[in-house]
């Protein structure tokens, strides 16, 4: 067998200035039928964005001043922790099921099975970062010697999400995500000491990216004509209806999950703390994704609903 050459060093380098900045591809399904682009490819690109958001739990905290945190900074990190225990079994969930539908589409359309496995690929990146998310806030509950989550708490929150239909699942945690964002947001907008500040905005930025990519995902299948908007309105109508999810465990009434644990059930409030809503600006955030994802525009809870009734003929 010959080997193709290598090419010149001077060549690598040019290669890697003209890459320019890396982001996430917002037109996956025409990066992948019009400009050709491989899963390599894909997988290169997600690299590179990875590795320019990289940062570490250990410096992070070590910027933390603990003598200036208020008890409401406190139950914030607290509840955090908590929440983000939840994630490691989104992403291994998100990994297999779309390895899964990969195989599934690979004879009828290999335009989706390089989506899902593009998808399925990228959820290493967001199960690393999401566990710089867990053990961080879960260190400094630890330090701050707050009320300690236990093994059995610890394994409850570890439940695998049951599967469901990939543009569901895909909108559902693009939604999760921008709750998350918001929240984090919120908090850091409070909070005094420079150093939690910090992790609290960095774990929002990390969000936001999270939701950036769901979303491409998401439309990059409805791009493809395989899956249908109709499902993700359903999935943001289960969000915004009145007691939706969308309101976590402020709700009137929190359904009973044996299955799974979703964070925004969760979260305690207690009197006297902060606890972060900003419902305008998630609903509003929302809407867009919805647009992002089916190119249909709406602009309230009544026209999400709507528009799902529409899409599924009632």
């Amino acid at each position: 067998m010959v080997e193709a050459p290598l090419p010149p060093p001077n060549t690598v380098a040019v290669a890697a200035v003209a890459e320019g900045r890396p982001a996430i591809m917002a037109e996956l399904h025409d990066a992948i039928t019009r400009q050709g682009l491989s899963l390599v490819d894909l997988t290169w690109e997600q690299q590179r964005l990875h590795e320019s958001r990289r940062w570490s739990v250990v410096e992070m905290l070590g910027a933390v001043d603990f003598t200036k945190l208020s008890d409401s900074d406190r139950h914030l990190v607290w509840n955090a922790g908590r929440a983000e225990l939840t994630t490691k079994p989104g992403a291994d969930r998100l990994e297999r099921l779309a390895d899964l539908e990969c195989r599934r589409w690979l004879e009828k359309d290999a335009t989706v099975a390089a989506i899902m496995q593009a998808c399925g690929t990228w959820s290493r990146y967001w199960n690393e970062e999401e566990a710089h998310h867990e053990t961080a806030f879960n260190r400094l509950s630890t330090v701050m010697r707050l009320e300690p989550v236990s093994n059995a708490t610890f394994i409850e929150f570890r439940k695998v999400f049951p599967d469901d239909d990939m543009l569901r699942t895909l909108t559902l945690l693009a939604i999760s995500e921008i709750v998350a964002a918001v929240n984090y947001g919120q908090c850091a907008a409070i909070i005094q000491d420079p150093g939690l500040r910090a992790l609290f905005k960095q774990v929002a930025a990390d969000e936001i990216q999270h939701m950036t990519y769901f979303i491409s995902f998401a439309k990059a299948l409805v791009d493809s004509g395989a899956y249908k908007a109709k499902e993700a309105f359903a999935v943001a109508h289960l969000f915004l209806r009145d007691g939706g999810e969308v309101h976590g465990s402020k709700r009137e009434r929190v359904e009973a999950r044996g299955t799974h644990v979703n964070w925004w059930d969760h979260l305690e409030h207690r009197e006297g703390m902060y606890t972060p809503d900003a419902l305008h600006k998630k609903e509003q955030l929302i809407f867009h994704a919805l647009k992002r994802i089916t190119g249909i525009t709406v602009d309230s809870r009544e026209g999400v609903e709507d528009t799902w009734m529409d899409l599924v003929g009632c």
